[in-house]
């Protein structure tokens, strides 16, 4: 049996519903054995000091991409970004990567490569796409933490959209186990480019992403979960504010349904994005300053449940981007918003992003745990395990100074691709030590002035495949 350990720190946050105060927490074997409200330095194993110290964040909307796209990104440098930034656990999705994580096949071969090294814990969701419905249920007691679907082009041919009578038939099979299952909720309108208008402005690609593309999509979202009720449903990235009164009702209604939205829906508006910055395009788009007011007022009220990153990058070329060595293809456009592939990088930079903001309107350090430490882990089916500093939990901690002043910088972000929106953004709190089932993965302090940020990380991966039992509570 390994040896017990303790953490200490003067401002510890155990959760979303304690207050801030002195606590020393032991370890053994990679979970939480007792808890003492009290700093106790003296023959500690870490000393957190003066610092926050709060449960990891757990990212549960990432997009790793391997196998088979690793020059997007790959599990090693992913998860050292994740470790960089306080994120102690990412949940991948099952898309971009090839094959997508459809079959039990597919799951396995994920991984089998993601042996490659983990710095954090990894998991993944399955996807549903025509003709699969009679691999979920077996994807599920692989492992898999539940399953996405798109109600409109994915962007890549091998994961395509299902139809009403395609999703009546994964549901069906979801009955068995309870699978929660998350929708991607865009549908075409008719809305389209106008050929006449500037590629260049991002204006021409928003008005191709209306409102209306979420709302009816959720519509049909509130309608499968009314029909099949016993099996949760989640929209992931949520954009539009128009579908809010939809969502609301929803959930007055007594569904099973959740809401999550991203670091830059809440932390962009439209009217900031400069004429060919494609690292500001996703689906859906980023919208208006009014329409993130909305969001920011449902984060608050608890109409939405959690924030994720939604980290999902490329190469510079697929963005048509001549940073970080893009090259432009003949015939193409630079800094095309329509044709740019869609996605925003930034695992890892999330805490900071959220807090700097959050803080203005009144969110608290303990909103902060709730929305991206506890919520995110009841989410992927974690709550037993992650989220909350508590006995028989696992020791994941992030340690952070929310108030020092964080100037992101591309160039030091560990993310494979380094082309984000993010870059030069001015932020309040920094993370010094990220600690993973009791194990540091990530340390600030052991990087000198002017030195090698890879001496932050441990020489070995501190991170494990995620394949636990589903935890399901209401709580």
């Amino acid at each position: 049996m390994n040896q017990e350990t303790s953490f200490t720190g003067e401002c510890v946050l155990l959760g979303s519903t304690s207050t801030v105060g002195p606590a020393t927490i032991y370890v053994r074997d990679g979970k939480v054995v007792r808890i003492v409200n009290e700093y106790l330095p003296q023959g500690a194993t870490f000393d957190a000091g003066s610092r926050l110290l709060m449960a990891g964040v757990v990212d549960s909307h990432v997009h790793i991409n391997q196998p088979g796209r690793t020059q997007w990104e790959g599990v090693v440098t992913a998860s050292r970004a994740a470790a960089s930034g306080g994120v102690t656990t990412i949940i991948d999705m099952p898309l971009n990567c090839i094959p997508s994580t459809v079959t039990v096949d597919a799951y396995e071969q994920k991984r089998e490569s993601f042996a490659d090294g983990m710095w954090v814990d990894v998991g993944t969701w399955g996807g549903v796409v025509p003709g699969n419905a009679d691999s979920l249920v077996p994807m599920l007691a692989e492992g898999a933490r539940g399953f996405k679907c798109f109600l409109c082009d994915s962007g890549v041919d091998e994961f395509p959209p299902v139809d009403e009578a395609q999703l009546r038939e994964a549901m069906t099979e979801l009955k068995r186990a309870s699978g929660v299952l998350m929708f991607h909720a865009e549908m075409e309108t008719g809305a389209t480019v106008n050929k006449a208008d500037d590629p260049t402005d991002y204006t021409t690609f928003l008005n191709s992403r209306p409102p209306a593309m979420e709302v009816k999509a959720i519509d049909l979202v509130v309608k499968m979960c009314r029909e099949f009720a016993t099996v949760p449903c989640h929209i992931v990235h949520l954009s539009a504010a128009d579908a809010l009164p939809a969502i609301r009702a929803a959930k007055a209604e007594g569904l099973p349904l959740t809401v999550e939205t991203c670091f830059h829906y809440l932390t962009i508006s439209a009217e900031e994005v400069p004429t060919s910055s494609t690292e500001y395009k996703c689906c859906p788009p980023i919208r208006g300053q009014s329409n993130r007011d909305l969001l920011w007022e449902a984060v608050l009220d608890g109409t939405i449940d959690f924030v994720v990153s939604d980290h999902s990058p490329c190469t510079p070329d697929l963005k048509l981007h001549p940073c970080c060595g893009g090259k432009i293809a003949h015939g193409a456009t630079e800094g095309d918003f329509v044709s740019a592939w869609g996605g925003i990088a930034s695992v890892g930079i999330g805490l900071p992003l959220l807090w700097t903001e959050g803080r203005r309107r009144g969110l608290s350090l303990q909103d902060v745990t709730r929305l991206i430490c506890e919520r995110t882990a009841k989410h992927a089916g974690l709550s037993d395990r992650k989220g909350r500093i508590a006995v028989g939990l696992d020791a994941d901690f992030v340690v952070w100074d929310p108030e020092e002043d964080n100037c992101i910088d591309a160039e030091k972000l560990h993310f494979r691709n380094k082309l984000t929106p993010y870059h030069e953004r001015s932020c309040k709190g920094l993370v010094y030590q990220t600690i993973v089932r009791g194990s540091t993965a990530y340390d600030l302090s052991l990087v000198g002035e002017g030195s090698d940020l890879e001496k932050a990380f441990s020489y070995q991966p501190c991170g494990q495949w995620i394949d636990s039992p589903i935890y399901r509570s209401d709580n």
